[in-house]
């Protein structure tokens, strides 16, 4: 089946939260000290590194819902980043990342290939200007880069790092139907078939 450019950001919102959910089971196994304990990585712990997931994902789907709704560009668009780890509780933080996950997939359910070119813009110092699609694909990858770093640091303790993988091919379903009963989808519901 020919699915549009579109559908194809649906599910990479979808496989984003999917991969939130499935990553949160893990790490959420661990103590508080072990969040924070010093990782090699990018960012020096478990914790600090899903912050960062958190606060740019605010930071962009801020940008694109703003654009949505046709109000200008946050001026104070660095107010995401004022903490660097606005969640310090597993539980707090498992909820923030969930929620703006539901944000995502939201804003991705309406959109529609003509109006991929529109123009999103964010108030940095020198204003950057992407289309919806440039954007969203950027906030996919940098997902996928952090999560990726979290997952290392998870081989480095007492939890096994999950599969994050088994999203997109339909020969797996059944590696994900577990996940899709907990976070409440079909398969149906998010490839159209």
């Amino acid at each position: 089946m020919n699915q549009p450019l579109s559908h194809h950001l649906s599910t990479m919102a979808y496989q984003n939260a999917w991969a939130n959910h499935r990553l949160a089971k893990a790490w959420g196994q661990l103590s508080a000290a072990e969040l924070v304990a010093p990782r090699r990585s990018f960012f020096p712990s478990v914790r600090a590194t899903l912050n960062h997931i958190l606060t740019c994902d605010w930071f962009y789907v801020d940008a694109l819902e703003r654009e949505l709704r046709g109000e200008p560009p946050r001026v104070d668009c660095y107010v995401f980043f004022d903490v660097d780890e606005p969640c310090v509780e597993a539980g707090e933080l498992r909820q923030a990342q969930s929620t703006v996950d539901q944000r995502l997939l939201a804003y991705c359910a309406q959109l529609r290939d003509a109006d991929l070119g529109r123009r999103v813009t964010i108030a940095r110092e020198t204003p950057q200007h992407d289309s919806r699609l440039r954007m969203l694909s950027h906030l996919f990858e940098h997902q996928i880069h952090h999560r990726g770093q979290v997952h290392a640091m998870l081989s480095d303790t007492r939890i096994a790092p999950p599969q994050l993988d088994e999203f997109f091919c339909t020969g797996e379903a059944g590696l994900r139907a577990a996940d899709f009963a907990e976070l409440g989808w079909t398969e149906a519901q998010i490839w159209g078939d």
